[in-house]
């Protein structure tokens, strides 16, 4: 089943090209906004299932052109972002040490929407194509054979990030407004058979930059739900970014269209503005790509 929300604060299900609104739907939510009901909608998934079936079979279709997809989690609880969680096309010999960054969900945008670049001077904008997981039941200190317990669904999410402010901070790299677009929905993990086998590929203008297998991670969705539980309660809502590979990274600037898609996730499209107009190189950046490799 795929979620999505549209038109500022409608719920859907996306059933090929169409979606139904389940926003009145009887479901026994008392919620006031699209979070809300969202979050509702994914704590009782189980058994609210069959009347969503039901719904989405009988309910009225419109076409999904005719709306305004939304970023399919509008208010996450909390982004927590693995960092240097891949093995570098098995350049990394070794295991990178498990770490992650909270990123402030004030970044979150949705399909269609604008990435814009801050005035700050950084030294180069980069594009982050990631497996975003999304949490569908509250746990602490969840085991790595329980941890898909937790798990609702998965999506896009194209983790934004400036370089060389205050020598790689990460709040000042990576939290700025419109720095996370997600979407273009959330499939729940049923139709997912491994998540762990998923091809990501990310374009710019047309470009091929980003393509990578989520088979690349270090740890592992499950061992990255279990560490972060360990750490802080895991709550429906939250979105864990479970990083890249870096390989295929370069910049983004000024009227630049991204597009992403992960096998079975759908393709999410995004724009960029710069009121600057700064301009970088486009190829993909070697330089960087090498040293996240160890080769320089």
């Amino acid at each position: 089943m795929k979620f999505a929300t549209f038109n500022d604060s409608r719920i859907g299900i996306v059933i090929d090209s169409a979606i139904v609104d389940v926003t009145e739907a009887n479901l026994g939510i008392n919620a006031v906004t699209a979070q809300g009901l969202l979050n509702g909608i994914m704590e009782n998934f189980d058994s609210l299932r069959t009347k969503l079936d039901e719904i989405a079979l009988s309910g009225s279709r419109v076409p999904v052109s005719s709306v305004k997809l939304g970023p399919p989690v509008p208010r996450p609880g909390k982004i927590v972002a693995m960092a240097v969680n891949y093995m570098e096309n098995g350049a990394l010999k070794e295991k990178p040490p498990i770490h992650a960054f909270l990123k402030s969900r004030n970044a979150i945008i949705g399909p269609g929407d604008t990435i814009i670049l801050p005035k700050s001077e950084a030294n180069v904008f980069h594009h982050e194509a990631e497996l975003g997981v999304v949490i569908g039941k509250e746990g602490t200190n969840i085991a790595v054979e329980s941890a898909f317990d937790h798990v609702f669904g998965y999506m896009n999410f194209i983790d934004v990030s400036a370089r060389g402010l205050s020598g790689g901070n990460f709040f000042w790299n990576k939290s700025w407004d419109t720095f996370a677009p997600i979407g273009p929905y959330i499939v729940t993990k049923n139709e997912i058979a491994d998540p762990q086998a998923l091809p990501i590929k990310l374009t710019v203008n047309g470009v091929l930059r980003q393509e990578l297998s989520t088979s690349d991670m270090a740890h592992n969705v499950a061992a990255c739900i279990a560490w972060i539980s360990s750490i802080t309660t895991l709550d429906p809502g939250d979105i864990i970014a479970t990083g890249t590979n870096h390989q295929g990274l370069g910049a983004i600037q000024d009227d630049d269209v991204i597009e992403m898609e992960i096998s079975g996730l759908g393709s999410l499209k995004v724009n960029v503005r710069d009121d600057l107009k700064r301009q970088w190189p486009t190829e993909i950046d070697s330089t960087f790509a090498d040293r996240m490799a160890g080769r320089a």
